[in-house]
């Protein structure tokens, strides 16, 4: 059965299987080395890769579930220390003139944004600005049970707040103007129009309200844009010059198209240029292979942040779904830490083994489910299956 529109939106789960969606068709296999496409030379990964068999085994596995999730393009990065790397982009970036998609694409990452926003409101934690379990109402007002919801709730999805993404006015609003732009507020009086699913703490539900609210916290007590401490507390920080959270429709060139089903009559459009303003600080953020293979590893081993509240951050609870905890912005899925991104149009994983210190970037260019799942999920089980088959990727956390 089709999901609706509202459950997918900026979605990340992991479902059970169910009937394959039709999406935009993959074309023939097309993979090609790093060093081939990557006009900026940045991956440092030679063609060798992980070695002859390894690489015809990840190429083949590849190119079999883009075949069958219909994935037009995708980009994948492997950076086993001891082992070798492997960086391929395999597909294309354009159904249309079929023109292959390349390593050093841009691509909007949907909710791997929650990740840059739950750093920029815990570096306020290590500063003695905030306090996790300060309640929301003590900066934002008119949060429904505002004075019990914590910072804390909200930044591991237990708030009980409504996914605002969930309401149908604001599905029917978005997906009848895709190019509207969107504030804070209004997103938010989407959700708060309903009650509460439950009391703060209780149970485990992916809002995006939750990471809106957390913005408006960090422009609160900064006394600046959302975006500006993003870009100066976080990635200048991180030495990240290709990541931005865009104002409006902007892409950096180059970027693929980005297919999605997410349409009022579910037929597949090109949501390339939609402006993602309506995810703002919960996954309007834009960013690349060679950024996102970066902040893998600094997300993961708290390098913007002190011991103490890095070790909060890694304090994950279930979700539910085995294999797959949630910790504050960030899960943990069979020894894997990290988040993932899904956007109408696109799809992206970045994620750290610290058993191994092993990261695994994965980005494509359609969000249409396959199977019941997303298809960067089936990207990533059927590659950690192969080179971590002790610590398969075992998915990510559903929105409802």
């Amino acid at each position: 059965m089709r999901r609706t529109p509202h459950r997918r939106l900026l979605a990340t789960t992991l479902l059970a299987a169910s009937v394959l969606i039709p999406s935009t068709a993959a074309p023939a296999a097309v993979a090609h080395a790093a060093g081939a496409v990557d006009r900026h030379g940045r991956h440092d990964c030679p063609q060798s890769g992980l070695g002859a068999t390894l690489n015809a085994r990840l190429d083949a596995a590849i190119d079999d579930v883009r075949r069958q999730a219909g994935i037009p393009g995708a980009v994948v990065g492997l950076w086993l220390p001891g082992k070798g790397c492997y960086v391929r982009a395999s597909g294309v970036a354009d159904t249309v003139t079929q023109q292959p998609m390349t390593t050093d694409s841009f691509v909007r990452i949907g909710s791997e944004t929650k990740t840059f926003t739950a750093t920029a409101l815990l570096q306020l934690v290590d500063q003695h600005r905030v306090r996790l379990d300060d309640p929301i109402s003590r900066y934002i007002s008119g949060v429904p049970n505002g004075r019990r919801i914590t910072l804390r709730h909200l930044l591991e999805m237990r708030s009980g707040l409504f996914p605002y993404t969930s309401d149908p006015d604001f599905v029917q609003a978005l997906l009848s103007d895709p190019q509207r732009s969107y504030t804070p507020r209004e997103l938010l009086a989407y959700g708060f129009k309903h009650a509460n699913t439950f009391a703060p703490g209780a149970q485990f539900e992916y809002s995006n309200t939750n990471f809106v609210l957390l913005g408006l916290v960090i422009e609160k007590v900064t006394g600046h844009r959302f975006g500006d401490v993003i870009d100066a507390q976080v990635l200048r920080r991180s030495g990240l010059r290709h990541t931005l959270l865009p104002r409006g429709a902007q892409f950096p060139q180059p970027h693929p198209h980005g297919y999605t089903n997410q349409t009022l009559d579910g037929s597949v459009a090109d949501a390339t240029n939609w402006n993602p303003s309506w995810a703002w600080a919960a996954g309007a953020m834009i960013s690349n292979l060679h950024d996102l293979r970066r902040w893998a590893e600094i997300v993961a081993t708290g390098k913007l942040l002190s011991p103490r509240t890095q070790a909060q951050r890694l304090q994950t609870l279930p979700t539910g779904f085995p294999g797959t905890d949630y910790g504050l912005g960030i899960f943990e899925t069979n020894g894997w830490i990290g988040h993932n991104g899904s956007i109408p149009g696109y799809e992206t994983v970045t994620v750290y083994l610290p058993s191994q210190k092993a990261t695994m970037v994965i980005m494509i260019n359609t969000d249409s489910t396959s199977q019941g799942q997303e298809p960067s999920t089936l990207l990533a089980r059927a590659i950690t299956e192969i080179v971590t088959p002790d610590n398969v990727y075992a998915g990510a956390v559903v929105t409802h």
